[in-house]
């Protein structure tokens, strides 16, 4: 367990973050919303409760990507910094590629799996699901 907590920064260091306790899940996106957020070919994110994060920056503004989801980040750098949904309304999902330190939390599984970009080629075994866990459908 990670006592000191997990901190991160966007690029310009405008925003910082810490998130308390160990991530309730860790999860690669391969989603075009999160490929598109993000401007990379997939997005790491791992899931912690809001009472456990504390973000401060005058930088950090939120855009309503899609109904009920908002992704937040640096109005100077860009920096992709955490999403947040009505769906998990206690939940907020920090960017791993913020981190400070991103190798210490591993991921669990794979979402939107199908949207996988063709020529990515994963090397690990991680479960695929076609959408989310709790949607429990997984993919090969």
């Amino acid at each position: 367990m990670n006592i000191e907590g997990y901190r991160g920064r966007c690029l310009c260091g405008g925003v910082t973050f810490v998130a308390f306790g160990e991530p309730s899940w860790v999860g690669i996106c391969h989603c075009s919303s999160c490929r598109r957020a993000t401007g990379g070919v997939l997005m790491a994110a791992a899931g912690f409760s809001r009472s456990e994060v504390q973000i401060d920056g005058a930088s950090l503004i939120a855009f309503a990507s899609s109904p009920g989801v908002r992704r937040s980040f640096c109005n100077r750098c860009g920096t992709s910094i955490c999403y947040e949904s009505d769906r998990w309304p206690e939940d907020i999902h920090m960017m791993v590629g913020a981190f400070d330190e991103p190798h210490q939390v591993k991921p669990d599984f794979h979402i939107f799996a199908e949207d996988r970009l063709s020529w990515l080629c994963l090397g690990d075994d991680l479960p695929r699901y076609r959408t989310t866990p709790s949607n429990g459908e997984r993919v090969d």
